[in-house]
């Protein structure tokens, strides 16, 4: 292994590393759903992992096209550039959708009252909410379907510095090279993206219960949507 490639591999790991924990938008939605949807930390884990791996390689295997076909960096900047603010909007779009689900749902859950009269004479009153007490088959889908769409999200967000400071010079050195920044870049994102979820998942489960737990879908759709916006205006 050359030198070159030594130095190259690791910025590869740095830029990997501090690149996903800069970037909310990496961990914010899969902490703030998981939290939301009670999602066991196996399903949080998977989801993670997932949606990291699609993350990171529509990116290299744009690079690698690209590479391939001797594309010049500049353009294939301006289709990652693209494909970053398509991912911003649907981040927002979806943000937004799941703020107005959960402020719907969070008031469909407060308890009301009925009052029934009996043949006999007798009647009561008795106190429940809909979402406890009546099963409703689009939220159960709902709960499937939600992280096949933060998968698509990720899909496309590019990993803005993958192609232009790793891929494209390492492609210079070697084949075996270019794969190896591929790999490590991907591991290391991955890796980063689960360490952070799981570990602020695990902080938030041991938080007490309040008042505001019903609108705990409401406050992940308005947490989605704010990273989306960060992501297109601030450029985090």
């Amino acid at each position: 292994m050359s030198y070159e490639l030594i130095i190259l591999l690791t910025t590869t790991v740095s830029i990997g590393f501090f690149h996903t924990l800069f970037g909310p938008d990496h961990y914010l939605p899969f902490i703030v759903l998981s939290k939301a949807r009670n999602w066991s930390l196996r399903k949080t884990t998977l989801v993670t992992v997932l949606c990291g791996a699609g993350h990171v390689l529509s990116s290299v295997l744009l690079g690698l096209v690209g590479i391939a076909l001797g594309v010049a960096v500049t353009r294939l900047e301006s289709v990652e550039s693209l494909r970053g603010n398509l991912a911003a909007w649907a981040l927002i779009a979806f943000g937004l959708v799941y703020f107005v689900w959960g402020i719907r749902r969070a008031f469909r859950n407060k308890e009301h009252k009925h009052h029934h009269a009996h043949h006999n004479g007798a009647d009561h009153i008795h106190t429940h909410n809909h979402t406890r007490d009546h099963v409703h088959i689009h939220e159960e889908k709902n709960q499937n379907v939600t992280p096949w769409i933060l998968f698509t999200i990720f899909l496309f967000g590019p990993c803005e510095p993958l192609i232009p400071l790793l891929m494209y010079p390492t492609a210079k050195e070697s084949s075996l090279g270019l794969v190896m920044v591929a790999l490590v870049f991907g591991a290391v994102t991955i890796m980063t993206m689960l360490g952070v979820v799981l570990i602020l998942t695990m902080d938030i489960i041991h938080l007490p219960r309040t008042k505001l737990e019903k609108y705990s879908h409401a406050l992940a759709g308005a947490a989605i949507c704010v990273c989306g916006l960060a992501i297109q205006f601030l450029g985090l």
